[in-house]
């Protein structure tokens, strides 16, 4: 029997109900053509592995597969023109696009043409991957695609650690190190483009950094955000707060807001959503144990003198252990470990709510089965997400359970290919859109 054309094996894995239209139009427009005589282009044609050109699409590899295997394509070249090719082929998933550019020579130039990137502009978002370091002193690690449900080998460029401060939004991702804090780089993980960032200037040194960053996903700005937060000397109660935005058109950083809190001090834990800057902070003493956390909201457009954080406050749903907040849509979401009642630090549960109009909304809790599923469970632990995919990480194991918030379903990854070599390994990660044509 013969293998399934390559072109069918992409689109149907994709699930696009577009692109399997697209495909049976074009399959039906074979019985309109004259069967091909002896010399002529015929619709199945062999690829031989040995003739991929070198490019982007090299980089890119799939854990147990090999390279060099026979591949029986359809032969489309005598039906679709460029242009129309390009548009199919945009509408299949990142990996199933690096396999389409190995393809044959045509479909690789198609896949790396500028009208096929401004193409991929206009479909879809991807599915969300998630990034899981293995290293603590090496940014290595592996990426978890949630179509394919599979595991590919990234390298990240320009980032040290894995503890270096890392956010994304719409295939970019911003790195800032963890030490000097002076140290920013923007970067695509897919296509390792990357841009590094002047150091912005005001407060050189914090207590606590929280960094966002935010894309527009048609004209591709950006702005990077960063909430810096230092005791003031002698007094534990009084912490100043100052905002920093980085915009891509003019490129430079300003200093947006400093301000005083009495009482709470920031975090490391911020997001751009709507224009809007979310961050979490924390008590530093004299309230009530269930009143750790709070969330300030910031509309980065306005740079009013007059504009105060202390009027911007938007209590916790409920005692937390720790927050993730997350852009779904250009929706606030938060992942937060529900404390017991009489000791708020122990995690119980792990709860995810949706802010709508300064009310949270609980969208979903984790079942008890999957709680236990993470073996001895943090008090804190790694979360992140986009589009319509939340992904919760312990630290303590390389175990990955995601949450479909548009089928509220629950589920875990294919188990990763990294296993705990000591007893005191942590594990972390990130989650990004992949995207081809997005570049700093």
């Amino acid at each position: 029997m013969k293998k399934p054309c390559v072109l069918f094996y992409l689109i149907l894995g994709s699930f696009n109900n577009q692109l399997f239209f697209l495909l049976c139009f074009t399959i039906l427009t074979r019985y309109f053509f004259p069967t091909p005589m002896a010399g002529e282009t015929s619709w199945i044609s062999h690829y031989d592995d040995r003739q991929r050109e070198s490019g982007v699409f090299d980089s890119f590899l799939e854990l147990g597969e090999e390279g060099d295997k026979d591949a029986t394509a359809v032969s489309l070249d005598v039906i679709l023109p460029d242009d129309l090719l390009e548009r199919i082929l945009a509408y299949l998933p990142i990996a199933s696009i690096f396999r389409a550019g190995c393809v044959s020579k045509r479909w690789h130039e198609s896949v790396n043409s500028e009208r096929f990137l401004w193409n991929l502009s206009h479909v879809l978002p991807q599915k969300p991957w998630y990034f899981m370091f293995t290293s603590s002193d090496e940014p290595i690690g592996y990426a978890f695609d949630p179509v394919f449900r599979k595991w590919y080998s990234i390298e990240l460029p320009c980032i040290g650690t894995s503890n270096w401060f890392i956010a994304s939004s719409i295939g970019m991702v911003c790195f800032m190190d963890n030490d000097s804090r002076s140290e920013l780089c923007i970067c695509n993980p897919i296509t390792k483009t990357y841009r590094k960032l002047e150091e912005p200037l005001g407060l050189k040194f914090s207590d606590y950094s929280a960094l966002a960053i935010s894309v527009n996903r048609e004209s591709h700005i950006y702005s990077v955000a960063i909430v810096k937060s230092k005791q003031v000397p002698e007094n534990f109660f009084q912490w100043d707060i100052s905002i920093h935005v980085y915009n891509s058109v003019n490129t430079t950083w300003v200093t947006t807001l400093t301000e005083v809190l009495m009482g709470w001090r920031g975090g490391d834990e911020s997001v751009i959503c709507n224009g809007m800057l979310y961050f979490l902070v924390y008590s530093t003493g004299g309230g009530q144990p269930e009143n750790r956390h709070a969330l300030i909201a910031y509309n980065m457009s306005n740079r009013s003198s007059q504009c105060s954080l202390t009027r911007s406050f938007i209590p916790v749903p409920c005692s937390l252990t720790c927050g993730r907040l997350m852009n779904l849509k250009e929706k606030l979401v938060m992942v937060g470990g529900i404390g017991k009642p009489d000791r708020p630090d122990i995690i119980k549960g792990i709860g995810i709510w949706l802010l709508n109009d300064k009310r949270w909304e609980e969208i979903a809790r984790m079942p008890h089965k999957f709680f236990q599923g993470f073996g001895e469970f943090d008090d804190v632990f790694a979360s992140s997400g986009a589009d319509d995919l939340i992904y919760i990480q312990s630290y303590g194991a390389p175990a990955l359970l995601i949450f479909d918030t548009s089928h509220k379903q629950w589920k875990w990854s294919q188990k990763c290919p990294v296993t705990k070599r000591f007893p005191l390994q942590l594990f972390t990660g990130f989650c990004f859109e992949p995207r081809l044509e997005i570049a700093p």
